[in-house]
């Protein structure tokens, strides 16, 4: 179940409510925890063996806490709760890259062997990368003495479980809520603000993501050999796009719900498009990701407390654990590669410069951000070439053979929806937002985005969250 999808928005969401605003406080608990258990299992009816294995996570390592607590072997018990954590998100999505890569090199150094790898092809359960890393948060800040274990396996799962963060984020600590899970502020406003964040995210995700996407999806289609450089640019900031109000949009309906019950989620996304540079792009996009990563694994390293080249190799493990966490696939590999590369450019390099002169960083970003994508959203190499070949006419290779005016007709149809893109990209949008949202008219704007995404479902406009991949 997609909070953009009519099942949600009119079976579960308004059931779901009823039952959690009439309840008394001391059952609300047990209400979001039933909730969310519901939530993931109609997402997973076909695989019902992962739903055990959901379950398991919330009491496996609510018991581990517990015994990292008592003080006895605490390292040992670490290490049990991150083995088992992180194991099985290698089994489910790690293992069959493992076997295809040593297959592929076999078949390149011994090809007259004829060694045949098994392969083991599981499907990814729904928001094991998130939740896995929600959970090792928990446990590692327990061996921290961040704080004390929860000695209630029902804070711990409800935490965990919590339905709108479940899937595709944010990635929410224990820390942040702990106090929350013993206190939830309920209120008139804070609801009413929830309504118009889930409906404002909503709209990001189904009118602008969805449709952008539509061009994206057209190039693949048309193949990448047989489009002009206008249409192949087009196309991959199509996709820039696409993914950033995937997600954005994706991440302001998980605080608006969790306004609802009463919980402030953190900020996800602060117009990272806007950036500079690549430094300050990662500091704007995905933030609770890339506040993970810094505090379980660059700070854990040692950070950039032991000299330089400590801290590169320090970036370099985050990055391609980064690009991996995003798909386990080499063009992933690549991609966290890639970017690491163009941050210690700026750290020792072009940094300094481009913050001095701010149109220089923007016109920087404006040509980096989507070649980036591309690494990301390409998967076959040889497809990546020929695309890279299409952005770069220059560039060695086949000669090619193309419609040149593809980009006019494909400018006709998405030509506005992508320069609405450009306009919803920058800071302006959102502080209207916030400038209007508790007006009349801000109020019928956003009932109006509201239903005409609405009508968007229901006519079948809709593709699912590009993260739940992840």
């Amino acid at each position: 179940m997609v909070f953009s999808s009519m099942d949600f928005l009119f079976v579960f969401l308004p059931v779901f409510f009823v039952f959690y605003y009439l309840l008394p406080q001391k059952f609300r608990h047990p209400c979001l925890l039933i909730g969310s258990i519901a939530f993931y299992t109609y997402g997973t009816l076909d695989q019902p063996l992962y739903i055990l294995l959901f379950l398991a996570s919330a009491l496996v390592n609510w018991f581990v806490g517990l015994r990292i607590q008592a003080g006895k072997h605490r390292k040992a018990w670490l290490i049990v709760g991150l083995v088992y954590d992180f194991g099985w998100l290698f089994v489910f999505k790690y293992a069959d890259f493992l076997f295809s890569s040593v297959q592929a090199l076999l078949d390149t150094v011994v090809p007259t062997v004829g060694i045949a790898l098994p392969g083991v092809n599981f499907v990814l359960p729904i928001g094991i990368s998130f939740y896995t890393f929600q959970i090792v948060s928990y446990i590692v800040d327990v061996y921290k003495q961040s704080y004390e274990a929860e000695r209630s396996w029902l804070k711990v799962s409800t935490y965990l479980y919590m339905f709108p963060q479940l899937i595709a984020g944010p990635i929410v600590t224990y820390s942040h809520m702990k106090d929350q899970l013993d206190r939830p502020t309920l209120s008139v406003a804070k609801v009413d603000e929830g309504l118009k964040d889930f409906t404002y995210g909503l709209g990001l995700k189904v009118l602008l993501a969805n449709q952008i996407g539509n061009l994206w999806t057209d190039v693949a289609s048309i193949g990448y050999d047989s489009i002009s450089t206008p249409l192949a640019w087009m196309g991959v900031v199509a996709f820039s796009f696409q993914l950033y109000f995937d997600f954005y949009g994706y991440s302001l309906m998980a605080v608006g719900l969790g306004k609802l019950l009463g919980y402030d989620f953190p900020q996800n996304f602060r117009h990272p498009y806007v950036s500079k540079s690549m430094t300050e792009f990662w500091r704007r996009w995905h933030i609770t990701l890339g506040t993970w990563f810094r505090e379980y694994v660059y700070i854990p390293l040692g950070g950039n407390r032991k000299g330089t080249f400590a801290t590169v190799r320090n970036m370099l493990v985050v990055w391609l654990f980064t690009g991996l966490w995003h798909g386990a696939s080499w063009n992933f590999v690549l991609w966290g590669a890639v970017l690491f590369a163009l941050l210690m450019l700026e750290k020792f390099l072009i940094g300094k410069w481009l913050n001095k002169y701010p149109v220089l960083g923007h016109a920087y970003m404006i040509l980096i951000i989507p070649l980036t994508w591309l690494i990301f959203a390409v998967t076959d190499f040889s497809e990546m070439a020929i695309y890279f070949e299409r952005l770069f006419p220059f560039l060695p290779g086949e000669p090619i053979n193309v419609f040149a005016g593809d980009w006019l007709k494909y400018g006709k149809m998405y030509g506005i929806l992508l320069l609405v893109g450009l306009a919803f990209s920058t800071e302006w949008p959102e502080k209207l937002y916030h400038r209007f949202k508790d007006t009349i008219w801000g109020t019928l704007v956003l009932l109006a985005v509201f239903w005409g995404s609405v009508y968007c479902l229901y006519l079948g406009l809709n593709d699912p969250f590009l993260y739940f991949r992840f």
